[in-house]
């Protein structure tokens, strides 16, 4: 995936509107994770494909106190 696709608008919608598929926090919208559960995603590995890469881009949102970027998304 380029960062011409990361910071395209639809993709940018996309991602404020994914949930998350598994897990304890099933049925969440990924920007609405606890980030202490997105550390431990990062430390145990993030899966394969589309979602990994997503919640790869989480960490970094939230590691840098950027939620408040996806308000008006949600």
């Amino acid at each position: 995936m380029s960062m011409d696709q990361i910071f395209n608008r639809e993709y940018l919608l996309k991602f404020s509107r994914t949930k998350m598929p598994y897990g304890k926090y099933e049925g969440r919208l990924l920007i609405d994770l606890p980030e202490p559960y997105v550390v431990w995603l990062r430390n145990k590995g993030f899966p394969p494909g589309e979602l990994g890469v997503m919640l790869s881009i989480l960490y970094e949102i939230k590691a840098n106190g950027l939620e408040y970027l996806f308000d008006k998304l949600r």
